[in-house]
C-alpha cells in the first residue's frame, strides 16, 4: 500500500469552502495565539503520559517487570536457548519473532527492562509521528500541528500499548512497519518488503499483501508473499522444530498461548467458544464468519485505498486480521484505534461519535465502558472485537468526494453574551450550541463522567482519624449555629417504622432515579433547556469531586456517637469493612451531599420548567425531602446539605462564566410534520403546488384574496381558525 501510483488521489482544493473574505488582524493574532498555546498544551500532555508509563514500568522490582519476557529469561537469568520456544505455551509468535527477538531479550536481560522500556516508548513516538504524517489530506495546518502530540498521547492511553508495556511485548513493531507503507514517499517494493516483514511476525498481516493486490500493486503483493517465505525459511533453516511446532502442531499458532475462549482473545474465534460452541460446528460455523469478514472488510479497505484513505485501509485491514486470526491478545489491537481517521456523520455534531466510541473502547475497562448488567457485560467483555468489526464491516466511512467531507452540516450556535454585570469576568471564548446533541455521544460522556466520578469518590484519602476528626468539627460548628438536629430526628426515625423504611427507600432509590428521569425528558422535548441544564450539573458534581478529596468527612452513622444507621444496622467501626457499601464506595465521602446537589438541581429544573403549578410544588419540596431524608438516615450532616446547594449554586454561577447563559434558553416551536403543513396549507387557502418544504418547514405562497364576503364564516375559514389555535397551543 505504498505507492500512491494508480490510486485515485482526490485533488480537493476548496471545495465546499466559502471564499476568503480576510479576518480581521486582530482575531488572526488572538487565533494564532490560542492554536499555540492548545499546541504547546498537547505535547506537555503527550510528554506527561509518555514519561508516566515508562516510570509505570520501572518502578517495578527487577522481577516484575516485562512479564512475557520470562519466556526468554529462565530463573537463574539464563536466555532459554536450549529448549523449544513452545514447551510451556506461553510464547505465541512465529519462529523468526523468535529469531530475531533473541538478541534483544539478552539486551533486556542486561538492562534490567530500561532499555527494552524506553526502546518501547520510542517505538510508540516514531509511530505516532508516522500517524500524523499519513492522514488523509486535505487537512488544515491546526490539524497538521496538533495531529503528532494528540496521536502519541491516544497510543500511549490505549490499552494495547499499556499492556505491551507492561508485558514486554513487541505487537508495536508490526504495526509500524505496516503504517511506514502509507507514507508518500514510499515505494512499491519498500511497501512490499516491510509488510512481508510485518507478517512474518504476525502471519494475519498477510491480508495487506491481498490489498495491494486488489488495488492493482500486484508487483508489491508479490514482493510482500516473498518477503515472507524467505523470512519464515530463514527461521525454518535456524529452528526447525520450534517451526515445526509452529507451523505444523499448532497450524500457525492456533492454541498456543492463554486459553482460547478467555477474554482476553477478542477474535470470531474466542468469541464462539465463549458462548459454548465448540468442535466441528464452531470451526465451520467460524470458517463462514472469518470468510464474509474478510470479504466485506478487504474490499471496503480496497474502496477506501482507491480513494486515497491509505490509512483508514490499514486500520480496516488490520481490523480484518484481528476478527479472523486464531488469537487476538490485548497488546495486537492497536490497529482498532487507528481507524479514527474515518470521517462518519453528515453533521458537525455527529464527527466526535465514532472517534470517541473507538478511543473509549480501546482506552476503558469493561466496567468503565458499560455497567455491570449481564447484558451490558457481554457488550462490554467484547468491545474490542465489536469494535473491529464495526470498522470492518459497517460504519460507512464518508469518501473524500462527498461533498460532507469537509463541510458538514454545521452546529447552530448563538454567540457568547455579554455580561449583565461589569464585576462578571466572562470568558466569552465558548458558544453555546442550540440544537439537540447526539444521543450516543451524550450516553458515552454521561457513562464515563459517572465512572470517572465513582473512581475519584472511591479513592478519595479515607483515613479515619482524619475523617472522624473532620466530623468533630462539623458537629462542634453547628452547635455553635444551633442546627445540631442530627441525633434528635435520627433516634425518631429509627424508632418510627414507617417512617424509617419510607426513608430507606427514598434514599437509594431517587438519587439516581429522579436525575437521570429529568434529563431523559428534557433531551426528548426541551432539547435546548438540556443543553442549558446539564452544564452546571456536571460543574457541581466535579466541584463535589474536589470537596471529598479535600476534606474526607465520617458521616454520623460511622461517627460512633450513638447514631443508628437506619438501612445497615449496627456497624463495627474497629474491622475496615464495617458496612456493605464499603467494598463499593468512599465511607468518608461525606461533604459536600450530592444528595441535596442533585435534588436542588433537579427542583430548580423542574420548577422552572414545568407548565402547572403543583408540578413547580413539588420540585421546590423534592430538595427539602431530601435534605430530611440524609439527616434522618445518619448519611449527611446539616452542612452536608448546606454544602449541596453550595455547589449546585456554584454550578450555574460557572456556566454563566464560561458560556454567558444565566436564564433558560427560549424552546423553539418543533416544525410541523408534513401531514400537518398539507392541513395548514389546506385550511388556510393556499394553493397546494405552491407549498413547499424545506427541512421540516413549510414556506406557503399565498394564491388569491381572502373570503371576507358574507355574514357567516366558511367551513375554510373555520378550519383555518382552528388551525391557528392549535399552532398557538403548541
Amino acid at each position: 500500500m505504498g505507492e500512491r501510483h494508480g490510486v485515485a488521489n482526490v485533488e480537493r482544493s476548496g471545495l465546499g469552502r466559502s471564499p476568503d473574505t480576510g479576518p480581521a488582524p486582530g482575531a488572526v493574532g488572538a487565533r494564532t495565539s490560542r492554536t499555540r498555546m492548545g499546541l504547546v498544551a498537547l505535547w506537555l500532555l503527550a510528554g506527561v503520559l509518555a514519561v508516566r508509563q515508562a516510570a509505570a514500568v520501572l518502578r517495578l522490582p527487577p522481577d516484575e517487570r516485562l512479564t512475557d519476557l520470562e519466556t526468554w529469561i529462565g530463573h537463574q537469568g539464563v536466555l532459554h536457548v536450549s529448549g523449544s520456544l513452545y514447551d510451556g505455551d506461553s510464547f505465541t509468535g512465529t519462529p523468526f519473532s523468535g529469531l530475531v527477538l533473541k538478541p534483544l531479550t539478552q539486551a533486556a536481560e542486561q538492562s534490567l527492562g530500561v532499555a527494552w522500556t524506553f526502546g518501547t516508548l520510542l517505538l510508540v513516538v516514531v509511530l505516532g509521528l508516522v500517524v500524523a504524517r499519513s492522514l488523509p489530506g486535505p487537512v488544515s495546518r491546526r490539524t497538521s500541528l496538533i495531529a503528532a502530540p494528540l496521536a502519541i498521547s491516544l497510543l500511549v492511553l490505549s490499552l494495547p500499548v499499556r499492556n505491551t508495556f507492561t508485558l514486554g511485548q513487541t505487537s508495536i513493531i508490526p504495526v509500524l512497519l505496516v503504517v511506514l507503507t502509507v507514507l508518500p514517499r514510499t515505494s512499491g517494493r519498500q511497501a512490499g518488503v516491510l509488510i512481508g516483514v510485518a507478517a512474518a511476525l504476525q502471519p494475519a498481516l498477510l491480508l495487506f499483501a491481498v490489498v495491494l493486490w486488489l488495488i492493482g500493486r500486484r508487483r508489491a503483493a508479490a514482493l510482500a508473499g516473498a518477503t515472507f517465505a524467505v523470512c519464515t525459511a530463514l527461521a525454518w533453516a535456524a529452528m526447525p522444530r520450534d517451526s515445526w511446532t509452529y507451523w505444523g502442531h499448532h497450524i500457525g499458532g492456533f492454541g498456543l498461548g492463554a486459553p482460547a475462549d478467555s477474554l482476553a482473545n477478542q477474535s470470531l474465534h474466542g468469541l464462539l467458544l465463549r458462548i459454548g460452541l465448540e468442535g466441528p460446528a464452531e470451526l465451520a460455523l467460524l470458517t463462514v464468519l472469518a470468510v464474509v469478514v474478510a470479504v466485506i472488510g478487504l474490499r471496503r479497505a480496497v474502496r477506501y485505498a482507491r480513494d486515497g484513505q491509505l490509512l483508514l485501509a490499514a486500520a480496516i485491514t488490520g481490523s480484518v486480521a484481528l476478527a479472523v486470526s486464531p488469537t487476538s491478545w490485548q497488546h495486537q489491537q492497536l490497529w482498532i484505534l487507528l481507524a479514527v481517521v474515518g470521517r462518519v456523520g453528515r453533521r458537525g455534531s455527529d464527527r466526535l461519535v465514532w472517534p470517541v466510541l473507538v478511543v473509549l473502547a480501546m482506552s476503558l475497562n469493561r466496567t468503565a465502558l458499560l455497567p455491570d448488567i449481564e447484558i451490558l457485560g457481554h457488550i462490554g467483555y467484547n468491545a474490542p472485537l465489536l469494535a473491529a468489526l464495526a470498522a470492518a464491516c459497517l460504519v460507512p466511512f464518508l469518501s473524500r468526494t462527498s461533498p460532507r467531507w469537509d463541510d458538514p452540516e454545521p452546529t447552530p450556535v448563538a454567540e457568547p453574551a455579554r455580561s449583565r454585570f461589569a464585576w462578571v469576568p466572562l470568558l466569552r471564548v465558548l458558544k453555546r450550541p442550540l440544537s439537540r446533541p447526539n444521543l450516543m455521544l451524550e450516553l458515552m460522556l454521561i457513562r464515563v463522567g459517572y465512572f470517572a466520578y465513582s473512581w475519584i469518590r472511591g479513592h478519595a484519602p479515607d483515613e479515619r482519624s482524619v475523617a472522624e476528626g473532620h466530623g468533630d468539627q462539623v458537629l462542634t460548628l453547628e452547635g455553635w449555629l444551633h442546627i445540631d438536629i442530627e441525633h434528635w430526628f435520627n433516634a425518631i426515625v429509627a424508632d418510627t417504622g414507617w417512617l424509617k423504611d419510607w426513608m430507606n427507600w427514598y434514599y437509594s432509590t431517587f438519587h439516581f432515579l429522579i436525575p437521570l428521569s429529568l434529563l431523559g425528558w428534557l433531551y426528548l422535548r426541551r432539547p435546548a433547556t438540556y443543553r442549558w441544564a446539564r452544564t452546571p450539573l456536571a460543574f457541581a458534581t466535579l466541584l463535589a469531586l474536589v470537596g471529598f478529596w479535600l476534606y474526607p468527612l465520617a458521616p454520623p452513622r460511622l461517627m460512633g456517637l450513638g447514631y443508628v444507621d437506619t438501612a445497615h444496622g449496627p456497624q463495627d467501626l474497629d474491622n475496615p469493612d464495617f458496612g456493605a457499601l464499603t467494598k463499593l464506595s468512599n465511607q468518608y465521602a461525606a461533604m459536600p451531599s450530592l444528595h441535596v446537589g442533585w435534588s436542588l438541581w433537579c427542583g430548580v429544573v423542574i420548577a422552572i420548567v414545568a407548565p402547572y403549578v403543583w408540578a413547580k410544588v413539588l420540585g421546590i419540596l423534592y430538595p427539602l425531602l431530601t435534605t430530611a431524608v440524609i439527616v434522618g438516615t445518619a448519611n449527611h450532616y446539616v452542612l452536608d446539605a448546606i454544602g449541596g446547594a453550595v455547589i449546585v449554586t456554584a454550578g450555574f454561577a460557572l456556566q454563566y462564566v464560561f458560556l454567558g447563559v444565566g436564564r433558560r434558553p427560549h424552546e423553539e416551536a418543533p416544525p410541523l410534520s408534513a401531514t400537518m403543513g398539507a392541513a395548514v396549507a389546506r385550511a388556510r387557502g393556499l394553493v397546494p403546488g405552491l407549498v413547499r418544504q424545506r427541512g421540516g418547514q413549510h414556506d406557503a405562497a399565498e394564491a388569491g384574496e381572502k373570503d371576507r364576503s358574507g355574514g357567516g364564516e366558511s367551513p375554510e375559514k373555520g378550519a383555518g381558525a382552528r388551525v391557528e389555535r392549535h399552532d398557538q397551543r403548541v
